[in-house]
């Protein structure tokens, strides 16, 4: 260390130095500069001032942490360098001293750099003269170079945010003119068929689907779906799948490869970033026969003759394998009359205050106790049987309830 004050003349230029960073960091703020601009900026000035060595500014990422963005003089290595967390406890200018860390061995001065208290960087750095009166002057400017400019990097990452809360809010909104669409405007409620649903998205965009899809005077389709992910993405890879369904309903008469087909399209359309489950049920009228698919879904709930079963036979989730693993078809004969209620896992999954998830065991005792009644009554009663469970708790993920109700009333009896 340097043991004699500096000259005045050594002063001036110093001040000089000080003043022209200034107005060229006033500059380079009001013309919207760069980041790295103002990170440049200040290390030359900084490297400028005779009365420090070797440095580094610290300041805080997206995840919290503190992120070296400046280094003078430094062997940084290959890695990111982070500001040690248990230094961050010291909240005023001064020295420190830290072992741990080789490239903190000369730097003997800290100086948080603070806004209404709220520590937004650091800066550690060697001091070359021992003076207290020429010390004092140069912490005092360096502690204001980087308030000044760390602000004016705080305010840009807040406009980043507020745009990217736009983009954001934007992006939801025709998500949802996109999910609107995607529902059926009406369901039967008829003399022999019955079809209600509720959906119950948790967030405004969800991530749920389900149809039902007359095919012809024979032929009944029912569909329940649930894709990865949430947001735009998720809406538009929904939506394709929706487009599928029914455009292929109307040419295929073979569901396997109705589902292959629909697999193949996600798999075009996701590029393995989202995948689907699915279910998809064929009910012919005149010969009384179901036919469907389950693609890794959870099983929907069959009653006949007051008894329940679980759909289980199918595949796996659609988006993930170009070639289906044992693809089958599941079929049930001589159905002349139903209950089928399908339903997405945010029902069974929905948990209580001691971490406990409703389940398939609950969902099911609930439905053989209640498969009768009305089925708009059964998904309030549902719906008000699970707020119940859940406690205190929020609701995690999408709930979509489906359910179907046919009657011995089919084509040919009549």
């Amino acid at each position: 260390m340097m043991n004699m004050a500096l000259s005045i003349e050594s002063k001036l230029k110093i001040k000089e130095l000080e003043l022209s960073a200034l107005f060229e960091t006033i500059e380079a703020i009001n013309t919207n500069a760069s980041e790295s601009d103002l990170y440049r900026i200040f290390k030359f000035t900084v490297a400028s001032n005779p009365l420090v060595g070797k440095f580094a500014l610290f300041v805080s990422d997206d995840e919290g942490r503190w992120k070296q963005m400046v280094s003078h003089q430094i062997v940084v290595g290959d890695k990111e360098w982070y500001f040690p967390l248990e230094l961050t406890n010291i909240d005023t200018v001064g020295s420190f001293h830290y072992e741990k860390d080789p490239r903190f061995t000369s730097l003997d001065l800290l100086i948080p750099i603070k806004h209404k208290d709220v520590p937004l960087a650091y800066v550690v750095l060697e001091r070359l003269d021992n003076n207290e009166e020429d010390k004092k002057l140069s912490v005092a400017f360096i502690e204001a170079l980087a308030n000044i400019i760390i602000v004016a990097v705080e305010n840009k990452r807040f406009a980043r945010k507020e745009a990217r809360q736009r983009e954001y809010k934007r992006q939801l909104e025709i998500a949802g003119n996109v999910q609107a669409l995607l529902f059926p405007k009406s369901l039967p409620n008829e003399e022999d068929l019955f079809v209600e649903a509720s959906y119950f998205p948790h967030h405004s965009i969800g991530g749920d689907y389900y149809d039902f899809i007359p095919i012809d005077e024979d032929r009944l389709l029912f569909c329940i779906a649930d894709v990865s992910g949430k947001g735009l993405p998720a809406a538009i890879l929904m939506s394709n799948f929706q487009g599928g369904v029914r455009t292929l309903v109307k040419k295929e008469s073979n569901l396997k490869d109705m589902v292959k087909e629909l697999n193949r399209l996600i798999m075009e359309n996701a590029q393995g970033e989202n995948f689907i489950t699915a279910f998809l049920m064929i009910y012919h009228r005149s010969s009384h026969k179901i036919t469907y698919v389950n693609a890794g879904h959870n099983p929907p709930i069959l009653f006949m003759d007051g008894k329940p079963s679980h759909l289980l036979t199918g595949t796996t989730i659609l988006g993930t394998f170009k070639e289906l693993p044992l693809l089958e078809v599941g079929e049930l004969q001589g159905v002349k009359e139903f209950f089928l209620f399908c339903y997405t896992d945010g029902i069974t999954e929905t948990a209580n205050d001691q971490d406990e998830e409703f389940g398939d065991k609950r969902l099911l005792e609930f439905l053989q106790e209640n498969w009768q009644l009305d089925q708009k009554a059964l998904h309030r009663k549902l719906m008000k049987q699970l707020d119940a469970f859940k406690e205190h708790q929020e609701y995690v993920d999408d709930i979509t309830l489906l359910s179907s109700r046919v009657l011995n009333r089919s084509v040919d009896d009549v």
